[in-house]
């Protein structure tokens, strides 16, 4: 039995029961593919039944409002993916009446979507033979066949690109995708996978030669960037505040926050008055405290955010136009949100 027989036999005995393994449906399968995107199954299958429920069609997600497409998938992370989401399902109702492309490079064309998602969609919905190759993938391959190359290089992405294609089950396509997706994920696993019991131990030359932990290898990261943040928390008299959505292309884009001071390091209050914007927003009667005297540490990918919330009590201030009510409405980056959470349980 070769690789690929092996793999897909393995996963009819073990696989789990997802829910949008139960549909061939273009659409929620990339729906799934797009939320599972830097996300574990774990967190991002609560998040698949509400956005399918909410919005059972590509139509109905084509035409909700960016703001609530952002505000369901606020706790998920990496928002590009939501309004490439929404762009995407725009899109294909305008220009192909709803209907999703069959082929792997027509949906390459497409808003959000990589040779990833391209070819889950494909294989798995129409059954075109183009491999996968995900983290899960690159893991296998790596260890089963001892390759050095680093996933994360241009050599590499050709490399397990094309190793891929060749293991293929031209037969059956979309279960040997998820077969080797599903094996990553429970046997081979990043850490402590359970080499003893595999069913292709015998063949894999990382297992042989007692290398698993080595692969697979990466090219160094780079270094990532400390960003150092000051929220402006407005409390007035008429129970309102200041709060406004986040331009530019950046982090949080089309997100609400409170004005927001970026600093060089960390500050105190007699350093963080001179400043103009602050100068520009807070009355000179305000009173002002700090609601967190140690920095609340928000890991992203390439920078670790340091952030305190200021908390600035004054009399009514026309800038200040959002209720609390209103802000439990918006798409707010879970820093933010966890905020809110505590401080609104204090405020009320």
């Amino acid at each position: 039995m070769n690789f690929s027989k092996r793999l897909i036999y393995w996963y009819l005995q073990i696989k789990r029961d997802l829910p949008w393994r139960k549909t061939k449906d273009p659409y929620l399968v990339w729906l799934s593919e797009i939320i599972l995107q830097q996300t574990k199954v774990s967190q991002g299958t609560s998040y698949y039944l509400a956005f399918s429920d909410e919005f059972p069609t590509v139509k109905d997600l084509a035409n909700a409002k960016e703001r609530k497409v952002l505000k369901m998938w606020q706790g998920l992370g990496y928002y590009s993916r939501a309004r490439n989401l929404h762009f995407t399902a725009q899109h294909i109702l305008n220009e192909f009446n709803g209907k999703f492309p069959k082929k792997h490079d027509e949906l390459l064309k497409l808003k959000g979507i990589g040779d990833y998602t391209a070819s889950a969609i494909s294989s798995i919905c129409f059954n075109e033979p183009e491999a996968v190759v995900d983290g899960n993938v690159y893991r296998v391959l790596a260890r089963y066949f001892k390759i050095f190359t680093p996933i994360n290089s241009s050599k590499g992405i050709k490399q397990f690109k094309k190793l891929a294609q060749l293991l293929l089950d031209k037969k059956q396509p979309g279960i040997y995708n998820q077969a080797i997706m599903d094996f990553g994920a429970i046997q081979c696993k990043p850490q402590n996978p359970n080499c003893q019991i595999c069913p292709i131990n015998f063949d894999c030359l990382a297992f042989k030669e007692n290398m698993v932990k080595e692969f697979p290898v990466k090219e160094k990261k780079s270094t990532i960037k400390k960003r150092y943040f000051n929220y402006l928390v407005f409390v007035t008299d008429t129970n309102k505040t200041i709060f406004e959505e986040r331009k530019g292309k950046g982090i949080w884009q089309g997100l609400y926050q409170f004005p927001l001071i970026e600093t060089m390091t960390e500050i105190h209050l007699d350093e963080l008055v001179p400043v103009k914007e602050f100068q520009r927003l807070v009355p000179e009667n305000a009173t002002i405290q700090l609601y967190n005297e140690n920095s609340v540490v928000h890991k992203l990918s390439h920078q670790h955010l340091y952030t305190k919330f200021w908390i600035i009590k004054t009399e009514n201030n026309p800038k200040a136009s959002v209720s609390w009510e209103e802000i439990e409405l918006l798409p707010v980056p879970i820093l933010i949100a966890n905020f809110l959470k505590d401080f609104l349980s204090k405020l009320n």
